[in-house]
């Protein structure tokens, strides 16, 4: 297959990715710092990958290229014929989930927490998912391609982008941060990558990231009105569509809004994206090359003694995204992706999914070989899941929604973008 992702630059996605970074606000000075290390395109081999290139904010801090999005979902990292297998979730409201972590309810072991669609973030390392997901990025040949922490740390060292930002050298930065001396490439590299790491994991923990400030934040707390759909929208959310089964509506304390997420992993009986770059990634990096099939939580637990028991049950889950700026997007025409793999290319499409997955007919039934997620509706049926166990037959799949509540859920969900 062919890929149709590498021509778009970095240079591009970083230009439209500082336009849209909100100015510097009144971030502390660990947050400042990891907001630096976010934007900056100078740490990646070669340079010209930050954060940023997969987790704009104007996007609702995800994919920034509607070409891209309307496609194979998966970005290029620093170098550019190289792609993971994953669309970029979003950076925000990402810290709240907590170290990866187990419980069992009635009678199934339920995994929590952890970052990174597949959970392998868990944040046993540094007590906090989100810091344990940024160093992954940096050190991957996929992504960033550095080859150490120590490069990593001069790279920061080295670059202006700081001070450019923040008037501030990222060497200030660290010393107003984290005390004289804490930036040292030298003699305490391990520490310093360490709080890289917790500094970027403090940026998107602010407030400029976790706004909590769309309507739907404003209806809470009685500073705005819902419309008669987003109303209805919010009724079915809450009802019959069974969506905060998973994305929770209600804030879970008096100090911490609604997430809408409960950090668990699920699998949806999501088909395969086939215009998926990493399909075409060389052995070396995808060893099973069109064969791949994407076992998330599953198959991160079995690289683990500990966890290695529970891989088979959980095959095919992965993590239940926030629905926190779901449909944030540049302009009406943006083309966002959906789901892990980018399949689904708008809100109408997944949701319509949820409701129709198991009474629509599969298309290779119907002799419809990988079909786009528009082909699929229009001849009325859904492809197979890309991972055929542990599907989730419980809360989706035959819903039972008219195609007028199927937009409202759409239009609820619309709420929650951050202004």
């Amino acid at each position: 297959m062919k890929n149709k992702n590498c021509s778009i630059s970095a240079s591009i996605f970083l230009s439209i990715t500082l336009i849209a970074s909100p100015a510097v606000a009144e971030l502390t000075p660990d947050e400042l710092l990891g907001k630096a290390l976010f934007f900056d395109e100078n740490l990646s081999t070669p340079p010209g990958q930050a954060c940023a290139v997969c987790h704009t904010p104007e996007a609702g801090w995800t994919g920034p290229v509607s070409e891209i999005n309307a496609h194979g979902a998966v970005y290029p990292g620093a170098i550019k014929n190289r792609f993971g297998n994953r669309k970029p979730p979003s950076s925000a409201y990402a810290t709240p989930s907590p170290v990866l972590h187990f419980v069992e309810e009635d009678g199934e072991t339920l995994f929590i927490g952890g970052n990174f669609w597949d959970g392998r973030a868990t944040g046993e390392k540094l007590d906090n998912p989100a810091a344990d997901q940024a160093q992954g990025p940096f050190l991957n040949p996929v992504e960033q391609n550095n080859p150490s922490p120590k490069i990593v740390c001069k790279r920061i060292r080295g670059s202006s982008f700081a001070a450019e930002l923040t008037g501030h050298s990222y060497e200030e930065l660290f010393d107003m941060a984290y005390g004289a001396g804490s930036l040292d490439c030298k003699n305490n590299v391990d520490a310093t990558y360490d709080l890289i790491a917790l500094s970027i994991a403090a940026y998107e923990d602010s407030t400029e990231v976790n706004a909590f400030s769309s309507k739907y934040d404003l209806y809470l707390a009685g500073q705005a009105a819902l419309t008669e759909e987003e109303a209805l929208g919010l009724q079915l959310f809450n009802g019959k569509g069974m969506c905060a089964n998973c994305h929770i509506s209600d804030s879970a304390n008096a100090n911490t809004p609604p997430l809408f997420t409960d950090f668990t992993y699920d699998n949806l009986g999501v088909p395969r994206n086939p215009e998926n770059p990493f399909y075409d990634m060389p052995r070396q990096f995808n060893p099973q090359g069109e064969d791949f099939i994407d076992l998330g939580l599953g198959g991160f637990l079995a690289t683990r003694v500990d966890y290695a028991q529970f891989a088979p049950e959980n095959y095919g889950k992965q993590k239940v995204p926030t629905l926190r700026n779901v449909d944030r997007r540049p302009n009406e025409n943006f083309v966002k992706a959906y789901a892990h793999n980018g399949y689904f290319k708008t809100l109408k499409g997944i949701v319509h999914f949820y409701n129709t997955r198991d009474v629509l007919d599969k298309c290779e039934d119907l002799g419809i070989i990988d079909p786009t997620e528009d082909m699929a509706l229009a001849n009325n049926c859904w492809p197979a899941p890309e991972v055929d166990v542990n599907v989730n037959t419980d809360e989706l799949g035959n819903l039972g929604l008219s195609d007028e509540e199927e937009d409202a859920i759409v239009a609820f969900m619309k709420t929650l973008t951050d202004f």
